[in-house]
């Protein structure tokens, strides 16, 4: 049996903060709109031709109680003080016809910027080894960005990542998610 392959996808991301720890992470998932739909976590391919579309075109497509395939990060703590984030990254190749790479990423202690581009940095290290570009994760972010203009082989990568910093002692959950739509 085939299964149906999704042609779009957006990104969202959300903070919850509540005594519960699950009650946190409901409201995380509120403010980033998914909370009505049923959460399937998948790894980290995105098929070949799907279109990236705007949060707020995909949270329109997205029906209560359906069941709705997600890449998601997240991240919790109910340590006052504490730096959470969370974040998926996304690499795209230039030819259409092949598949693209989503990482997850949360931490504990970097900021939006710093937990992003990791995230981004790793799916680039994933579709640059499926195009069979050497690829070095400890070099700088600039460097790998001119490695990918002279391979010609990577569109773009891009990111979506949700960060915050506790200040009670209730939990706190980031997330970030890739959502598929069919």
């Amino acid at each position: 049996m085939n299964q149906p392959i999704p042609r779009e996808l957006f990104f969202t991301k959300g903070v919850g903060t509540h005594r519960e720890q699950l009650h946190s992470f409901e409201l995380a998932l509120r403010d980033a709109g998914i909370e009505k739909c049923n959460l399937v976590q998948v790894s980290s391919i995105v098929p070949p031709g799907c279109r990236i579309i705007s949060r707020t075109e995909g949270l329109k497509k997205l029906k209560p109680g359906e069941i709705t395939f997600c890449v998601m990060s997240r991240c919790c703590s109910n340590e006052p003080r504490r730096l959470i984030s969370a974040s998926v990254g996304c690499a795209i190749p230039v030819d259409k016809k092949t598949y693209g790479y989503i990482s997850e990423h949360h931490s504990f202690g970097y900021n939006e910027r710093q937990t992003g581009d990791y995230a981004e940095d790793l799916a680039a290290a994933m579709l640059a080894s499926t195009l069979g570009i050497d690829f070095n994760v400890d070099e700088s972010w600039d460097e790998k960005k001119e490695l990918f203009k002279i391979s010609g082989k990577i569109v773009g990568t891009r990111n979506i990542t949700q960060s915050c910093v506790l200040r009670t002692k209730d939990y706190s959950t980031v997330l970030a998610a890739a959502v598929f739509v069919f």
